[in-house]
């Protein structure tokens, strides 16, 4: 491997870190395994604190390959809560608002997902790093002002209902969809079609283009699987 012209490294991201807190110690751990300075790294397509799967690193030359990939179709699975709403759509808050469920079936859930298949408007949620006037969504939210972000157009080319408990009103989905997606914003959307609001209360994406979370390193095996790597010289072309 030769970190300096270029490698994709795919890491199974875990639960409560944030991509570029992932990202910093896979770039710490090659760096001084290389015994330099700083690597140069990047990733493709963020994902949150509180989901986990795959993330694609690039180091070195790769780090062109960025935007392209992040244009790759990717594939989530999610639960969602029915009947309730938090302000991040997801866990990350309490929940603000309760909603009627009585009137919730497995059909009723089924035919409004299919309603969100194809070419959809959405709007970010604004616990996001869509930026607005230059400050990121989240910190200006987390400051208490107000963030209006403007819909934008995304494609969803599957959403399949994989769970439903009546009891507890958790949904389980599959999605496959197109850059850009938020999935808490679409869990927002659900939920308000459904007319008993909802949050996400779990997230995992499975695919990336043709990566699998199968094929993804752990963080915590990342130190053994990086000693076991034929190093090329940056420099020579050499083993090191």
């Amino acid at each position: 491997m030769n970190f300096t012209q270029g490698e994709i490294i795919c890491i199974d991201k875990p639960y409560g870190m944030s991509s570029f807190g992932a990202l910093a110690r896979v770039r710490y751990l090659i760096s001084r395994h290389l015994g330099v300075k700083r690597v140069k790294t990047g990733h493709a397509g963020t994902l949150d604190p509180l989901a986990t799967g795959v993330l694609i690193i690039c180091t070195g030359r790769k780090t062109k390959m960025i935007e392209e990939l992040q244009a790759h179709t990717k594939e989530y699975t999610a639960t969602l809560k029915l009947g309730a709403t938090t302000p991040s759509y997801d866990c990350e808050h309490t929940v603000d608002f309760t909603y009627p469920t009585a009137h919730i079936t497995r059909r009723l859930i089924e035919d409004t997902l299919q309603r969100f298949v194809g070419e959809i408007h959405q709007i970010p949620p604004s616990y996001s790093a869509c930026k607005v006037g230059g400050k990121r969504a989240y910190e200006l939210m987390r400051k208490g002002h107000d963030v209006e972000l403007k819909p934008k157009v995304l494609r969803i080319d599957e959403i399949e209902l994989t769970s439903f408990n009546p009891a507890t009103m958790q949904v389980g989905i599959r999605v496959v969809c197109g850059k850009g997606t938020y999935i808490r914003a679409l869990a927002r959307d659900i939920g308000t079609a459904i007319g008993s609001g909802a949050y996400l209360t779990s997230l995992r994406r499975t695919r990336v283009g043709n990566v699998n979370v199968a094929d993804c390193i752990t963080l915590d095996a990342f130190p053994a699987w990086l000693e076991q790597q034929t190093i090329e010289d940056n420099i020579t072309g050499g083993d090191k």
